[in-house]
């Protein structure tokens, strides 16, 4: 059985240079479909160094990663997180929590939709105990099929690409990943959604990323009250937003 979602090392069950993986998996666990349904595919191409420094890491707290032009579920991509002693830390998690479905695959549900992480019982405890930070410089949303045009969201600033980052929750998995798989035992992130703002809802109509931008409200996030954290499941504003790249499936800054 393996183990990962450590701070101090690259674990070797999650790599960060694999393809998109194969259906079942779902946006936000309310969809059969294979297609997904809001966001599930960003970037973090930032290296190492700039993301420790945003969210006040310490560097023997992270764990190694480098930078990301496309990151899709089932992916290992950085996570901040409280770690056990209370200190931040960087850790490597697999996207998209884990549906078992018995007599089938599992499905991997990589989005929370905002209504439902107070209440359901899929998302409550996370949202209640295991919030996190997941670091990011753009997001894509399709338009069309056969061949999906990408378009990629990110925030304006003097960088090309600012860092922000997504609302998360987190919690640990034990068990097969795909049916007739062997057991593993991961640490698994999924990204809180809200209503889209206008720069978004002409691409994607019904959801959007909760995006953080600035310590206040990472602060809130990762140590505020449930109250204080839910205030922020709201729009990014428009006018901090602008579509950078359209077409590519990846977005290398």
């Amino acid at each position: 059985m393996w183990r990962c979602g450590t701070a101090l090392a690259l674990c070797s069950f999650i790599r960060l240079d694999l393809p998109p993986p194969s259906p079942p998996y779902v946006g936000d666990g309310q969809s059969e479909t294979p297609i997904a349904p809001m966001c599930n595919l960003y970037s973090q191409t930032m290296p190492r160094e700039a993301v420790i420094r945003l969210f006040r890491v310490g560097g023997n707290r992270a764990a190694a990663f480098a930078p990301q032009p496309a990151i899709f579920p089932g992916h290992g991509a950085p996570v901040v997180r409280r770690a056990g002693d209370g200190e931040r830390e960087i850790s490597l998690l697999s996207w998209g929590f884990v549906l078992p479905r018995p007599g089938r695959a599992a499905k991997r549900v990589t989005n929370a939709r905002d209504e439902k992480a107070r209440t359901a019982s899929f998302w409550k405890g996370s949202f209640e105990a295991r919030r996190c930070l997941v670091p990011a410089t753009s997001f894509a949303e399709p338009t069309g099929r056969r061949p999906a045009i990408w378009h990629w969201f990110a925030l304006k600033g003097e960088e090309r690409r600012p860092l922000f980052a997504f609302a998360g929750l987190w919690r640990a998995w034990k068990g097969p990943l795909r049916e007739g798989a062997e057991p593993v035992e991961i640490d698994v992130y999924a990204i809180l959604t809200t209503a889209p703002n206008d720069v978004v809802r002409p691409i994607h109509p019904a959801r959007m990323p909760v995006m953080l931008s600035g310590q206040e409200a990472f602060d809130a996030w990762l140590d505020g009250s449930p109250e204080e954290a839910f205030a922020l499941a709201r729009p990014f504003p428009a006018s901090a937003m602008r579509i950078v790249l359209e077409g590519d499936k990846m977005d290398a800054g």
